[in-house]
């Protein structure tokens, strides 16, 4: 890997619209979190729809199943990566959903589709989110491998047929980047293994999120979180006063004793407060 892996990697999705990342996780960490995720995926039923799968189990609220998904979640690289991608369009960055997978025997493709269409904003002008693959089992052509099309990104806007699909091979310890404007899809089973993997994305901070965080991660439970895993899954304001709660940062109601009473307080942008800083200055206020 060169000497500044994030300017490469980030190359490689603003070109592609995808990445592959060899060796990105210690294996052992794939190997508890598979382990304390066992019973979780025998308890769940399979999903209802088509676009689900009928073959496929999924649930979400990764960070309150397993303490080993933080280390996922918070990966110095991903986020950094997932910064770059979408800081131009936003103030800070949310996390969107994590989500368990697993693609049984007899599963067929996947619906192809692209994320960002959740979102009934402007295609083509942002990216409104990232996703990261992490295998928790190997990941073939015959069990389910996610699908990617290849530079789809780009041609969703172009009067050009998407060339591909990939499908993705990865081991645990590997993982997969793509776009939110990406073409993509779960891949059909035709193995005899289960295909286990998990899903985590990050959103523009403005964003509703796919998967509610304020209900998933409630206050008794994000109190226990560290003060930025706290703010990606929301208890942080998106500057102008985003997100507040009573004119306050939310993460006041993660305080041991948060006030009944407090002071509605600005959080602007750099360029807000120079601006209001300019026309208090002026003496235009009266």
């Amino acid at each position: 890997m060169s000497a500044n892996p994030a300017s490469e990697r980030l190359g490689e999705l603003e070109s592609e619209g995808y990445c592959i990342i060899p060796d990105t996780i210690d294996p052992s960490v794939i190997e508890q979190l598979n382990r304390d995720l066992d019973p979780i995926f025998e308890a769940t039923p399979y999903c209802v729809g088509d676009f689900y799968g009928p073959r496929t189990k999924r649930f979400g609220g990764l960070l309150k199943r397993s303490a080993h998904a933080e280390g996922l979640v918070r990966h110095p690289l991903i986020l950094e990566l997932a910064d770059r991608i979408l800081s131009p369009w936003c103030d800070r960055i949310n996390l969107n959903l994590t989500q368990a997978i697993e693609i049984h025997p007899g599963a067929p493709v996947q619906y192809p589709h692209r994320d960002q269409d959740m979102w009934q904003g402007p295609k083509g002008e942002l990216e409104y989110l990232i996703n990261v693959m992490w295998p928790l089992t190997p990941f073939t052509p015959d069990n389910g491998a996610t699908m990617i099309w290849p530079q789809s990104h780009v041609q969703e806007h172009e009067a050009t047929t998407p060339v591909g699909p990939v499908a993705v091979e990865m081991e645990p310890g590997s993982v997969l980047l793509f776009l939110g404007s990406t073409l993509h899809c779960g891949g059909a089973n035709r193995s005899t293994d289960i295909r286990r993997g998990l899903i985590v994305s990050y959103c523009l901070g403005w964003l509703k999120p796919f998967e509610n965080q304020w209900l998933v991660y409630p206050r008794e439970i994000a109190r226990h979180f560290d003060p930025e895993l706290a703010a990606l899954v929301g208890y942080a304001q998106h500057r102008p006063n985003l997100g507040n709660v009573e004119g306050q940062c939310p993460s006041m109601l993660l305080r041991p004793d948060p006030p009944e009473h407090p002071a509605a307080t600005d959080a602007l942008r750099p360029d807000q407060a120079e601006a209001l800083g300019a026309f208090v200055a002026g003496g235009s206020r009266t």
